[in-house]
């Protein structure tokens, strides 16, 4: 991603820190930390979101016990507040990447058919509450979900080369694996001469590339970098033998698209900066403000602590502070009373008379004016809609609540807008994961048509047969 300054900051990093202060809220590291500690794998993956498709019965029948086994211990190490705090995620919101596929273990030798453990995303059409599922793959035609755009695992996003990024056994590993305490890579090198702008992390392209290519059975060779849409580099990894730092060299000339493609792509994870890195660095977040196992592999000191929940309504007004309005050349307060918003310098009786009289026609007072204004368009609206977009519903409510109080009644406007459209959003995630509707609705008709094209065999008439073979139609035309 390009830098794009705004007040000397790239946007990327902007992105990141709104990322980290909505997308992993601090009540649901909280608890899905207290189930993970009780033994509770498959409460902790509800506490963070995260729906398990899978049956560990069903894994031993179809499996046996031994992968089973692994598996069990897997989901056990498994932190799943962590996992969604290292998921790629998408600009300019920082919503998760949608209709990915990413293995996290690999049951079994290289090769196609080996089982994966497996998170998914779904599309952009159906991401409210950004959740994710756990499910186990089975290889190619093992029953995957037909209604998921990408069911097959990604290349290019993997997590199954760093479990340092969602395995609590592993998670002190991550200072060294993404280079938190070596030199950063000098700008002459020869490699990033012709890197686009980017956090590029090329320091520990070496290394990474060496934990790829082991897993994929070879100790050494090719692999590639993914810069952009259409642009890869190609480079091999070569070492005068096992007892040197394994180097890069960059392969020069082109390469043909087939052979490119078949080649070990460099997961993304190993490719970029560490996003928490980077802002720690740019001083946009501090170490308190990070994932508790985060912040102790990157201080490399302390025990994880979680930060108490209710600091994620910190940027609204306590519900003791009033806000203070002109009205009728004095000052009058705006404090919540009995879990309303209310005018607490006005009777009850005046109120109800100047409630009738706007009914009528007539202009309210500048204090009613300011309830209303704060129920359809609160200063905190946009917090509101970051935690929505997030997936943090009651994070939403706890701002609205400690706004206009518990028993308020939402007017038409912005907030309530946005409360609506998050409710119907889930619908369609609802419909979605139950597989009602295989393709994007729009794709619809396209999908009908393409149907009732006559199939080509060897039962269909011979000049018909050629007349269809002869056809030239792009990839994407679906009418015949």
């Amino acid at each position: 991603m390009a830098h794009h300054l705004a007040n000397d900051i790239p946007a990327h990093l902007l992105m990141w820190q709104r990322v980290r202060e909505y997308a992993v809220p601090p009540s649901m590291i909280e608890t899905s930390t207290a189930r993970r500690a009780a033994g509770d794998w498959a409460g902790a993956c509800a506490a963070a979101r995260i729906d398990v498709d899978l049956d560990l019965r069903a894994v031993r029948d179809r499996h046996g016990t031994d992968l089973a086994h692994c598996l069990r211990a897997d989901l056990r190490r498994l932190a799943p507040d962590l996992l969604r705090w290292h998921m790629p995620r998408i600009a300019p919101d920082g919503r998760l990447r949608p209709g990915l596929t990413l293995s996290l273990a690999r049951y079994g030798d290289a090769g196609s058919g080996a089982p994966h453990l497996v998170v998914r995303t779904p599309p952009a059409r159906a991401d409210a509450g950004q959740r994710m599922s756990l499910s186990l793959w089975d290889g190619p035609g093992g029953g995957t979900p037909g209604h998921h755009p990408h069911p097959h695992p990604d290349r290019r996003f993997r997590l199954d080369l760093h479990r340092h990024l969602w395995d609590t056994g592993r998670s002190g590993e991550l200072a060294r694996r993404c280079g938190a305490f070596g030199e950063p890579c000098e700008p002459g090198n020869r490699i990033l001469r012709d890197l686009p702008d980017g956090p590029w992390e090329v320091s520990r392209w070496a290394a990474e590339a060496e934990h790829l290519l082991r897993a994929e059975g070879h100790p050494r060779g090719a692999f590639t970098v993914r810069l952009g849409p259409r642009n890869h580099a190609v480079f091999r990894l070569v070492a005068p033998d096992d007892g040197h730092a394994p180097t890069l060299c960059p392969l020069s000339g082109a390469r043909p698209p087939r052979d490119a493609a078949a080649l070990p792509v460099l997961p993304e994870a190993a490719a970029r900066i560490l996003p928490d890195l980077e802002l720690l660095r740019a001083g946009l977040v501090t170490t308190g403000q990070l994932h508790p196992l985060v912040a102790v592999a990157l201080t490399g000191h302390g025990t994880p602590s979680v930060p108490p929940a209710g600091t994620r309504a910190g940027l609204v007004r306590a519900s003791g502070d009033p806000h203070r309005v002109e009205c009728r050349g004095e000052i009058h307060r705006i404090a919540l009373r009995d879990g309303v918003l209310t005018a607490v310098d006005h009777d009850a009786g005046q109120l109800r008379r100047e409630s009738l009289l706007v009914a009528l026609g007539g202009p309210p007072l500048p204090c009613l004016r300011a309830i209303d204004a704060v129920h359809r368009s609160p200063e905190a609206l946009p917090a509101v809609r970051e935690r929505l977009a997030h997936g943090d519903v009651a994070g939403a409510l706890a701002v609205v609540e400690a706004l206009l109080g518990p028993g308020a009644i939402l007017r038409d406007g912005p907030l309530r807008n946005a409360l609506e459209s998050a409710a119907a959003r889930r619908i369609d995630h609802g419909i979605f994961r139950s597989g009602l509707v295989a393709v994007h609705p729009a794709a619809g008709a396209a999908h009908a048509t393409a149907a009732r094209r006559p199939r080509v065999d060897r039962n269909m008439p011979l000049a018909m047969r050629r007349k269809q073979g002869s056809r030239v139609r792009p990839r994407t035309a679906l009418t015949s």
